[in-house]
Formats: C-alpha cells, sequence, structure tokens
C-alpha cells in the first residue's frame, strides 16, 4: 500500500507497561500507521499498566502529542486509569478516558483491524 490510499480502521490497543516496548513498537507503528498513510482510521487505547507509565514519563507524553498532531485518535480506559489514580492527568493529556468495555467490544465486532500489546 502506497501513501495516500489508506484504507480501513486500525485500533492498537496498549496494555504494557514496558517503556520500550511502547516507544519501540506501540508508538512508532501507531504513528507511522497514520502518518504514511497505512490505515485510514488509527486508533490508540490506553489501557492497564500503560495508563500509570504515560503519566510519569514526559518522553512518552511528548511522542503521545505527535500522535495526536498526526490524527491519531488517543482514549484511555477510565476503570483501569482510576485504579491507578491518573484519569485526570490522561484527560489533561487531551485523552478521553472513558470506560472502554462496550466500545472495544464494538471495535471486535465491528470492520477493525486490532493490535493487542
Amino acid at each position: 500500500m502506497t501513501a495516500g490510499n489508506a484504507a480501513g480502521k486500525l485500533v492498537v490497543l496498549w496494555t504494557s507497561g514496558d517503556r520500550e516496548v511502547a516507544e519501540k513498537m506501540v508508538f512508532m507503528y501507531t504513528l507511522n500507521a497514520r502518518v504514511r498513510e497505512w490505515w485510514q482510521d488509527v486508533t490508540l487505547i490506553v489501557w492497564g499498566p500503560s495508563a500509570r507509565l504515560l503519566v510519569n514519563d514526559a518522553d512518552l507524553q511528548d511522542y503521545l502529542k505527535k500522535l495526536q498532531e498526526a490524527g491519531v485518535k488517543v482514549m484511555a480506559c477510565k476503570a483501569c486509569a482510576d485504579s491507578y489514580g491518573v484519569s485526570a492527568s490522561l484527560a489533561s493529556l487531551g485523552l478521553e478516558v472513558k470506560y472502554m468495555g462496550e466500545p472495544f467490544t464494538h471495535y471486535l465486532q465491528d470492520d477493525y483491524k486490532v493490535i493487542a500489546i
């Protein structure tokens, strides 16, 4: 697929609390998927330990801004974020913080490709 031929919808479910996984796979692929137009619609969901990692890592927050500026929709699971006490911090980073069980089920049942990391 070449640039300009973006098709389909991608959801990246980021659950890992490992910084290297975040930087070298999750953020790198998600950004390139949008910038290089591999996918038309790219969503990143922050769920579980990744929520705590993100609010405590300024470099990842800077990388997150690049994702958002590129047009990646970024959301976080409210139940998980609440359990780590980071919901307000994630919202201040521009993430849509909401309960994700039902929306994630929709992604799985609809025409989305899902990567879980």
